[in-house]
């Protein structure tokens, strides 16, 4: 079947639609998204305070306990443009999060009408699933940032002005709660290539402790902060989600009734098309 087509288009003579229309409906689709984006950032930009608040309440959080220490902090901004170019930032960043719905929708609904009716139920499922995940790993990455903060800046000596660059801090934000939000979506890869029977169950459970050796060391590279605690934040949920998912994959597995009977991985894989595949 063929990407992006609608409920009210016509196929051509060979049932798939003309390139044309494909990228008409792009267009228009591509059209609606940036339009909700563009929104998304005029919505922020009038609501910067609010966003301000939020995006400082971290920082604040700390800094009584870190001038309780002799450690004097302060964020600034730097240069003639430097606090509209701050506000401008973080307005599309949240602009870009707040229209999402809409955009991610457009992705989709020029998506799915090329799938089967069960690729579209996997699809949604697959959404369903992985946008609750994304925002519980992105709010343990909020919920940690204040403790990075404390320790990253509590190595400043006794006496000195810790200043905090704007843009800096707006950029280590963003790469704590993306990182932790895209960690939490590991039982989802598991699941997806159990499915596609790229991976079992009992291959999982024989590889995992390197498969947790590699998440830690993910995590420690990954966490802009040098401090332990803060990347076992990462790495200890990801290796709970990992191992929720690979008892799903074996749970698959034995409802499939394929539970011993996987290939080897040194078993060649059968090539044979099915008869009349190629009729």
């Amino acid at each position: 079947m063929a990407l992006g087509r609608g409920r009210d288009r016509k196929p051509g003579p060979g049932g798939e639609m003309p390139l044309l229309d494909h990228l008409t409906e792009l267009r228009g689709r591509l059209f609606k998204a940036l339009l909700a984006i563009a929104v998304g950032v005029v919505v922020a930009w009038y609501f910067y305070p609010e966003i301000l608040d939020w995006l400082t309440a971290p920082y604040e959080q700390v800094r009584p306990a870190l001038e309780a220490e002799g450690i004097d902090t302060e964020l600034i901004v730097s240069g003639i443009g430097g606090a509209f170019q701050f506000q401008l930032k973080t307005s599309i960043i949240a602009g870009l999060v707040l229209s999402s719905p809409v955009w991610i929708w457009q992705l989709w609904a020029f998506v799915l009408p090329a799938l089967h009716r069960h690729e579209k139920r996997a699809a949604v499922l697959l959404t369903a699933t992985c946008l609750p995940l994304f925002l519980g790993g992105a709010w343990l990455g909020y919920w940690t940032f204040p403790k990075a903060i404390e320790l990253l800046v509590g190595f400043a000596p006794e006496g000195w002005t810790n200043l905090l660059n704007g843009a800096d801090y707006l950029s280590f934000a963003t790469r704590m709660i993306l990182l932790f939000g895209v960690g939490a979506q590991i039982p989802v890869v598991v699941v997806v290539l159990n499915r596609i029977n790229a991976v079992s169950g009992a291959q999982l459970v024989r590889a995992r402790p390197w498969i947790i050796i590699g998440i830690f060391v993910f995590a420690a590279i990954a966490t802009p902060t040098v401090d332990p605690v803060t990347f076992l934040f990462l790495a200890i949920p990801m290796s709970a989600m990992h191992l929720f998912a690979e008892a799903i994959a074996r749970l698959t597995d034995r409802r499939r009734g394929r539970a011993g009977s996987t290939w080897d991985d040194d078993q060649a894989s059968p090539l044979d098309a099915p008869e009349g595949l190629n009729d």
